[in-house]
């Protein structure tokens, strides 16, 4: 039987789904961890990307933040913060993965309040919109496909990279794959290859759904001007 078959056995196989540390509760560790870490990145970066971008300060600031935090080696930082106060366990796997959520989310966030149309802010100004209507009725809705487009990144990100929790007492399907080569390759190959699908599956959803979420947050009239952005990237 080669790898291949093993994986679709494991997988066939309900108890491994059903028991207490089967797939479903895996599942649900995955989920946690992931959704933890988003929040925790959104509330650090959203602020300070809009609040960056509506003062148009701090342009130098954001590129370099986003640059460092994607250069930090993952597994060095969720090696790192285990060795401190925080201890193993997901106490200090969440913040380890809210740093590689920051960058999209920053960048998109301070991007998208830059390019917010001059003339719909001198209308508002005009219309006599204070400053917070201004951001809340006039700036962040026209700044929604930028916003929405590093929340998917971020968040898709951030699922594929808590696989590495397992190696820190995280929980989540990493737990799968680090069971199985706890097993070796000879026997546990089909284990460790059923966690990769998982996870890959599990990234292909996430990206799916949110997908389909930022079409319907999208304001009508900004669609085509995302897909023209877009196409404009793919081709650069």
């Amino acid at each position: 039987m080669n790898i291949f078959s093993e994986a679709l056995t494991w997988l066939n196989d309900p108890l491994n789904w059903t028991n207490p540390d089967g797939v479903f509760a895996l599942l649900g560790q995955h989920l946690a961890l992931s959704g933890a870490a988003l929040l925790l990145a959104l509330v650090v970066a959203w602020p300070l990307g809009v609040w960056l971008g509506a003062t148009g300060r701090g342009g130098t600031i954001t590129v370099v933040v986003s640059n460092v935090t994607r250069a930090v080696p993952t597994m060095a930082l969720l090696s790192l913060l285990p060795l401190t106060a925080l201890g193993f366990g997901p106490q200090s796997v969440v913040p380890a993965l809210a740093l590689f959520g920051v960058p999209p989310l920053l960048a998109t966030a301070y991007t998208g309040m830059r390019e917010v149309d001059p003339d719909a802010r001198d209308a508002a100004h005009g219309m006599g919109f204070s400053r917070s209507g201004m951001l809340f009725k006039v700036e962040l809705p026209l700044a929604v496909p930028q916003l929405a487009s590093g929340f998917r990144t971020a968040a898709v990100q951030i699922v594929a990279t808590t696989t590495l929790a397992a190696l820190f007492n995280g929980g989540g399907l990493g737990e799968i794959i680090s069971r199985g080569f706890g097993l070796g390759l000879a026997k546990g190959g089909g284990e460790i290859l059923a966690g990769g699908i998982l996870v890959a599956g599990l990234a292909l959803i996430v990206e799916g759904v949110l997908a389909v979420g930022e079409k319907y947050v999208t304001p009508i009239a900004l669609r085509d001007l995302s897909r023209t952005k877009a196409r404009v990237s793919m081709s650069v």
